[in-house]
């Protein structure tokens, strides 16, 4: 059942009581693109945490019974690629409550991140985040070569190559 950006907030309000200390939880993916209202809903829910709070947000998590896929990443390593470390930085704060400051991953860094895999669901995301938040192939580009891409590179390339080809 897909999940509108209400349901999200909705979720981790729920999410937050668990929680006995203040994290910073960064949405990903469909989940950042919906909560950044690039996008209507998303099929799951994807977060990445610092490594220092991944044990406390999965333990919170596991406290609940939601019934939604939730994948949790940590540090900047979303699928299969490595962000930057200033990615933190550049998310987009969406709301805090007592416990979770909740972001959101920069429209361009999700888009490097759907790079990676790069299906027809990724293509769509990409071109609603490059249409919706305007952005340029120079800034594609550019934050896509700050990637750590882990598999192989050439795909990566490959795939990055596409997307700036079909999108600008």
């Amino acid at each position: 059942m897909p999940l509108d950006k209400s349901r999200l907030l909705d979720f981790l309000a729920v999410l937050d009581v668990e929680l006995n200390r203040k994290i910073t939880v960064v949405a990903v993916g469909g989940t950042a693109m919906t909560l950044l209202d690039l996008k209507p809903s998303t099929v799951d829910i994807d977060f990445t945490v610092l490594n220092a709070d991944y044990d406390d947000f999965n333990k919170a998590l596991a406290n609940l019974s939601h019934g939604f896929k939730v994948d949790v990443y940590t540090d900047g390593m979303i699928f299969s690629q490595a962000l930057p470390d200033d990615y933190l930085e550049k998310s987009v704060p969406i709301t805090s409550f007592q416990h979770i400051n909740l972001k959101a991953l920069h429209p361009v860094d999700i888009v490097v991140t759907k790079i990676g895999r790069l299906d027809q669901r990724d293509i769509q995301d990409i071109e609603a985040c490059v249409k919706k938040s305007k952005l340029s192939k120079t800034q594609v580009e550019e934050r896509a070569n700050q990637v750590q891409y882990v598999g192989r590179e050439e795909n990566y390339k490959y795939n990055l190559q596409y997307v700036l080809k079909e999108m600008f």
